[in-house]
């Protein structure tokens, strides 16, 4: 049989976790007066208990922060992951598709004769141009080189010229156009350098 005071106590830390599970959930607000008499207590309660256990939960503190940190660091890598992948999400596409493009350009470089040829001619040159109208709405940009100098990040030199009345490292021929998606080297211009 409990004893009046065990009653009381017993309902009193009732009462306790019930408040604490109320203000969790946010169903019941502290007034400006509980929540001072709240953090006087929780003082109360640092100052009296022994050096070892503040000292415990300086450190519970300070993991709590760590992880914390560590945690918004990986929400922040995630959302820049997913803003890269959605960016960058042709890519692989655009790739694939710039050999079709070298195609289409020598094709369209043969000198033809016959009305039939022309005309077969034009509506490649048609599909080209929709082609490139359709990456350029996909962010890729042809890399200009002819007339530009050298630029090793945007240029592969595969030959060497030797023109006097060109200045030194600029670029005298491209074999093959380059593409940039974005801000991102697709596939470097391949030129022809003068020494």
């Amino acid at each position: 049989m409990m004893t009046n005071s065990e009653h009381e106590q017993n309902n009193e830390e009732v009462l306790t976790e019930l408040a604490e599970q109320l203000l969790e959930e946010d169903i019941l607000e502290p007034t400006a007066e509980e929540g001072q008499v709240v953090e006087e207590v929780e003082a109360e309660i640092v100052e009296e208990t022994d050096p070892a256990t503040h000292v415990q939960l300086q450190e519970a503190n300070e993991k709590y922060l760590r992880l914390y940190a560590e945690l918004e660091n990986f929400r922040r890598r995630s959302r820049l992951d997913m803003e890269a992948a959605q960016k960058y999400r042709a890519q692989d596409l655009i790739t694939n598709i710039l050999p079709i493009l070298d195609n289409f350009e020598r094709a369209i470089g043969v000198e033809v004769e016959t009305e039939e040829a022309t005309a077969m001619k034009q509506g490649m040159e048609m599909i080209y141009n929709q082609l490139q109208a359709a990456l350029k709405d996909e962010g890729v940009e042809v890399i200009s080189a002819l007339g530009e100098q050298f630029d090793p990040n945007f240029h592969q030199s595969i030959m060497l010229a030797e023109e006097p009345d060109v200045a030194s490292n600029e670029v005298v021929e491209e074999f093959q156009k380059g593409y940039i998606l974005k801000d991102r080297l697709i596939r470097p211009t391949m030129v022809k350098v003068n020494q």
